[in-house]
């Protein structure tokens, strides 16, 4: 259980990282398709850490 929360949190730290990936590399077209995957990363992994959480206070007794 605590090995897929840490994935989780290194997803949503990689789609951090494409956001603010810097412009001036040979990559520069690519920009909004980055901007759009860290977005969207940033998104789906943030809502699978809060189900995860909130599963984990559910269940415990």
């Amino acid at each position: 259980m605590n090995g897929i929360v840490w994935i989780y949190l290194a997803s949503v730290l990689a789609g951090y990282t494409l956001l603010n990936l810097p412009a001036t590399s040979f990559l520069s077209g690519l920009t909004p398709f980055f901007d759009f995957v860290g977005v969207v990363a940033m998104i789906v992994f943030s809502f699978a850490l809060l189900y995860t959480g909130v599963k984990e206070l559910i269940s415990r007794k």
